[in-house]
């Protein structure tokens, strides 16, 4: 009897689910279910999707279920995604891609690559980090490839954030959504955590509206990071601060 009224209850939260995603916690924390809610407020306007810590296009991929007419710029630093970044844009006309560091200013950083799956970029001389990557700053990078707003911004940079939305000021003057890869902890010196990017958001006109994929680290269960969803101030979401 229990075996079976359990597989009943098993069962109908599976229905449940079906019909609303929402209460699958780790479903509705992933980037696509995301994605979907940004969406159900009223499908917003991306001309271009701007994929800054690219790897291999996966991120991109994603992001074109739920807005396949866009252009995509997917910038990486480590080469090492070079042939499947080539390989993504071939398989996709709408997608083109750039081996550089996003920055502050056209020219030259430090970068560690050592994981392929991470990376990190630095504008200063760091210990261990003898890598000289070329740098971009996306207001350049845009205008050089004729690429137009409204924008899709996501930064997957592991605490050069900063630098990067300063060489951005013309584009988000323009940009509709930003998601940024946030930290509970503080990865170097010079990175910032997940309460002061949403300071420096708010002072560029953004504020915090969704998270996705939050991580938590093995030896102590702690919180470790999240992506975090920011839109402009002005977005129609805001006009309502009632919970129903």
């Amino acid at each position: 009897m229990y075996n079976a009224l359990k597989s009943i209850v098993k069962q109908l939260i599976k229905r449940i689910i079906l019909i609303r995603p929402e209460l699958s916690t780790f479903y509705a924390a992933s980037t696509d279910r995301a994605l979907y809610r940004i969406c159900s407020r009223g499908t917003p306007v991306f001309k271009t999707v701007i994929d800054v810590g690219a790897s291999n296009g996966c991120w991109s991929a994603m992001c074109m279920k739920h807005f396949p007419v866009a252009t995509y710029l997917l910038v990486d630093a480590n080469e090492v995604h070079a042939d499947a970044l080539d390989t993504f844009c071939a398989e996709h006309p709408n997608a083109q891609r750039v081996i550089a560091a996003a920055g502050n200013q056209d020219g030259e950083c430090m970068f560690d690559g050592s994981d392929p799956g991470g990376g990190s970029a630095y504008t200063e001389a760091v210990d261990e980090v003898d890598r000289i990557v070329p740098m971009i700053s996306l207001d350049n990078e845009v205008e050089r490839r004729k690429l137009c707003g409204p924008f899709l911004l996501k930064l997957d940079t592991h605490g050069f954030e900063l630098q990067i939305l300063e060489g951005a000021k013309n584009i988000l003057r323009d940009t509709n959504l930003v998601i940024i890869e946030s930290y509970v902890f503080r990865l170097h010196s010079k990175s910032h955590i997940f309460h002061e990017l949403c300071t420096y958001m708010d002072s560029i006109g953004f504020l915090a509206i969704d998270f996705s994929e939050p991580m938590w680290r093995k030896n102590d269960m702690a919180l470790w990071q999240f992506d975090l969803f920011f839109v402009p101030k002005h977005n129609n979401v805001f006009s309502s601060n009632s919970f129903s």
